[in-house]
């Protein structure tokens, strides 16, 4: 069945267009490489792997709670609304919210494909265009596991939303290619790290931790290309640049974290979406969540240079400056790992040599 008959929308309301404004730049410097990226790249062509074989796509979600996750993470949990609900009733909760958020990171896998591709295009390094190149593959893989996980296991999936598509249309119609490296290697691919690691670390189903899990194997290395290339570059902008940039890291991180309220599938279940929202923003699980997404993005984003006086102001009201200190490769490091021992412990044939 195709997929537009699991949306919760029509599909025509999802189609979307807008001006990527790129520049094409060539390079003929063949011969002076960087030797990080080069060991990057050369990991990134060890470590491609086929979805369709490492994931074993004969386990089940469970109808009643698909990825077995605990209710303590639905954030009107234990409020009157739920517990004005009938058991029925918090099964659809918990199917539509889960589906809603395996949704979001399969659009935002999209959307990592095209800013990749975008990448290989506008970046003057050939050296990056080589990893680029290894990365677009991965995340058409990652659309595609997302894909089969929500069209054969789910069967439901939910439109992106509108702070996913605006964040991605500010990267992506940016013309100079570190905005393109800032929107999704840095801050995208960073959040998608945190909110991966959740399901990965607390999913009971084993088919849906371990999707994440190798999800979160490549995007390691994505997040490492992205420190490599802008920890290079920002020292070379003047002041007044990097300001640019760290004023867009404090809007984007604020867009990020205020669009975690799950609106849509309020709407969809017909439940009182102002009460719903009113919960969210006042759920103690929600609140230690959107603080625990940045722990990706405050270490990479004081590595790569953007640390003014404005962005460690805005993270410490985000509640997430304790970040900062956070070993961002270490991190990296144990997502590749975490990986491995999926492998060992499924068993499974297509499991990819290190």
């Amino acid at each position: 069945m195709s997929t537009m008959y699991r949306y919760t929308l029509p599909v025509e309301q999802t189609k979307w267009k807008f001006d990527g404004k790129n520049e094409t730049c060539f390079t003929w410097e063949y011969d002076d490489p960087r030797a990080a990226l080069l060991q990057l790249y050369d990991k990134g062509k060890k470590q491609q792997w086929d979805a369709g074989v490492r994931i074993d796509w004969s386990l089940d979600l469970d109808p009643e709670n698909p990825m077995m996750l605990d209710d303590r993470v639905i954030p009107i949990f234990g409020t009157d609304v739920w517990n004005r609900m009938t058991e029925k009733e918090r099964r659809e909760v918990r199917h539509h919210l889960q589906a809603s958020q395996i949704s979001q990171f399969m659009h935002g896998e999209q959307g990592a494909l095209i800013a990749t591709s975008k990448i290989v295009q506008t970046v003057p390094d050939l050296d990056s265009k080589f990893y680029a190149a290894t990365q677009v593959m991965d995340e058409a893989r990652h659309v595609e596991a997302y894909s089969r996980l929500l069209h054969e296991k789910f069967e439901l999936a939910y439109p992106i939303t509108h702070g996913l598509s605006s964040l991605l249309e500010q990267g992506l119609s940016d013309r100079r290619w570190d905005m393109t490296y800032l929107t999704m290697q840095i801050l995208i691919e960073g959040l998608a790290l945190a909110a991966f690691q959740r399901i990965r670390d607390q999913s009971k189903n084993p088919l849906a931790a371990a999707v994440n899990a190798y999800v979160m194997q490549d995007e390691a290395r994505h997040v490492a290309f992205g420190r490599i290339a802008l920890r290079d570059y920002y020292p070379q902008l003047s002041e007044a640049e990097r300001g640019e940039r760290e004023e867009f890291v404090v809007a984007a991180c604020w867009h990020m974290r205020d669009r975690f309220n799950q609106l849509e599938v309020w709407q969809r279940l017909g439940l009182p979406v102002e009460e719903c929202v009113r919960l969210v923003d006042q759920s103690e699980s929600m609140n230690l969540f959107r603080s625990r997404i940045f722990s990706r993005i405050v270490p990479t984003v004081r590595d790569i240079g953007l640390w003014g006086p404005r962005v460690q102001e805005a993270f410490a009201a985000m509640g997430a400056i304790e970040f900062a200190t956070v070993d961002a490769a270490a991190l990296l490091d144990n997502d590749a790992r975490v990986a491995d021992e999926f492998d060992a412990r499924l068993r499974l044939p297509g499991a990819v040599p290190q």
